[in-house]
């Protein structure tokens, strides 16, 4: 891709995510303040975060792979469960995922 070509998919990208922010400053009060409007919204941060880290966990490219970031998230999920602490979470996870990439390649 062209220098030019870049820049213009930068700035299409840019006006592209300022009109989204403004049709949602847009919206009237009145529909934002809705009981089931505002139960709704709480959740979607959790649910992108958990869709990301999916995505991340089981895909590599174009394939599904089952390896040790499969494991390192299992542990963490196991560790978060317990209350451990979050650095304790993430190196009880990175410890396991390494630990599988040596054992299984």
């Amino acid at each position: 891709m062209s220098s030019g070509g870049l820049w213009t998919v930068v700035l299409v990208g840019s006006v592209g995510c300022y009109l989204l922010k403004l049709a949602g400053l847009s919206v009237p009060a009145a529909w934002v303040e809705r009981p089931w409007v505002t139960r709704l919204v709480t959740f979607v941060p959790a649910a992108l975060l958990a869709a990301l880290v999916a995505v991340q966990a089981v895909t590599s490219g174009q394939d599904l792979v089952v390896d040790g970031r499969l494991a390192g998230l299992a542990v963490a999920a196991v560790a978060l469960a317990l209350r451990a602490p979050f650095i304790v979470v993430l190196v009880l996870a990175g410890a396991t995922g390494a630990l599988v990439h040596v054992v299984w390649g």
